[in-house]
């Protein structure tokens, strides 16, 4: 851990003055002059993710100036700790006053890295803040964002649908939840055909991921994650580089894991049910077909337009089940469409909602947050384009436009029609470095999530 918490901050600590541009044009006069010169020798003026290192009269390190968007910036340090020498630093008071789960968030994603296989040269910097509910909170959030990208950037072999229960499996023994799993024919056995259907080539047997956590009096909430460890396209193959990061295929399972975290950690007062279908989408002799019908859980039946379009199809199953005992509000997370990405890019996950004020309020908050999503229409006129001649339903629309509004009606038609539901199509990745934010597989509007959550069942 990179950050400590302490009742009392310890004098050694080499002093960071965080400042926006404003802080920085009002604190500059009142200087010392050798600092003012040496801040503008080195070109300092308080931009955000910008940092200057101010020697002492012996030449050894005396302060850091640190530069932020501003004070509740959820990344507002992010940008330190692997740039700053290794030491112990603190929080000047004479800087911005940052609120403290943004300090203790920010510091500690900051020096995330994803070592399992590749050990960092160095450890990052250490900041040492005062100890406190909202300081815990941030390191709180970290930790569950961080194993959320562990998770991602973990390669296939070592995070098949096994090794994924036994991610669920740790997290409910952590919290006192209990976990099940249905695994291989058995989900035939209990009517789970679609899970079943997609995951059967793999060797790695199929599953479907079970935890359940709270208290039977309170409202119960559904989060349901896209499993699919890794994701060959099936017989509908990918091309090689379509396929170079399909281990972060299980993106929206890893997600709803963070979630829930965040859910049990903080004690929020919900029925909480996860599930996870979890799948590896192979080629082998008895890979499931274009063509093929899959009858699902819900009865509808399924005719498969293309395998590669996997994620919608063991998604209805997992969402038929967690609708069943009737939970207040059904989330689910996929990394389900690559239109979503063209439409929004990496950075903005896709949010479909049944209801148009809850998008409005999420979306407003997601931007606050710094954890945004955007909202698109559940456009029920596209669903002609999804009707099978000879099933219900067909997992791929007759165009490729709308491809993730089709994929959302896809999923819309396995709930019932009174269910509050949100669907979010994201990346779960950084294909670009930003503070904090590394390249590779990330948490993505679990934190905008947990916000509203937190609002909704507050009273």
């Amino acid at each position: 851990m990179t950050v400590q918490l302490k009742k009392t901050l310890p004098a050694k600590a080499t002093p960071i003055t965080v400042v926006d541009r404003a802080a920085f044009q009002a604190l500059a006069s009142s200087l010392p002059d050798a600092t003012r010169a040496w801040l503008a020798t080195v070109g300092f003026v308080g931009a955000a993710d910008t940092h200057a290192l101010v020697p002492g009269a012996d030449g050894t390190l005396a302060q850091v100036f640190a530069g932020v968007a501003h004070a509740a910036h959820p990344f507002a340090l992010s940008h330190l700790p692997l740039a700053l020498p290794e030491g112990l630093y603190k929080l000047d008071a004479a800087g911005l006053p940052l609120l403290p789960e943004a300090a203790a968030m920010s510091w500690e994603l900051g020096g995330y890295r994803f070592d399992l296989y590749k050990p960092a040269k160095r450890a990052p910097a250490t900041l040492a803040l005062k100890t406190g509910a909202d300081a815990e909170r941030g390191l709180a959030l970290a930790a569950a964002i961080a194993a959320t990208r562990d998770l991602v950037n973990t390669p296939a072999e070592h995070m098949g649908p096994a090794e994924l229960a036994a991610a669920a499996k740790a997290l409910a023994k952590q919290y006192g939840a209990s976990f099940t799993e249905i695994v291989g024919d058995a989900l035939l056995k209990k009517n789970f055909p679609s899970i079943h259907a997609v995951g059967r080539a793999s060797t790695r047997s199929p599953r479907l991921i079970e935890v359940n956590w709270g208290n039977p009096k309170h409202p119960k909430l559904a989060l349901v994650g896209k499993g699919v460890c890794f994701d060959s396209g099936g017989l509908n193959i990918k091309p090689g580089e379509g396929m170079r990061q399909m281990k972060k295929d299980m993106g929206g399972a890893a997600n709803a894991l963070g979630l829930a975290t965040l859910i049990m950690a903080f004690k929020l007062p919900v029925r909480l049910q996860l599930l996870i279908p979890a799948v590896e989408n192979s080629i082998s002799g008895n890979a499931y077909r274009p063509g093929d019908i899959i009858k699902t859980r819900k009865g509808l039946h399924i005719e498969i337009g293309n395998t590669d379009a996997e994620g919608r199809v063991i998604l209805c199953d997992a969402l038929a089940y967690a609708a069943e005992s009737k939970p207040d509000l059904v989330i689910d997370l996929a990394t389900l469409t690559g239109a979503a990405r063209v439409a929004l890019g990496a950075q903005l996950p896709a949010l479909f909602a049944k209801h148009m004020d809850t998008a409005r309020d999420l979306v407003d908050l997601g931007l606050k947050l710094d954890d945004p999503l955007w909202h698109m229409p559940l456009w029920a006129p596209y669903h002609a384009g999804i009707e099978s001649t000879i099933g219900d339903i067909v997992n791929t629309g007759k165009s490729p436009l709308a491809g993730a509004i089709n994929a959302a009606l896809f999923l819309e038609d396995f709930l019932p029609r009174e269910q509050d539901w949100l669907h979010v199509d994201l990346f779960a990745w950084n294909d670009a470095p930003r503070a904090g934010r590394p390249v590779g597989g990330e948490a993505q509007t679990i934190r905008t999530l947990l916000s509203y959550l937190e609002q909704r069942y507050s009273a």
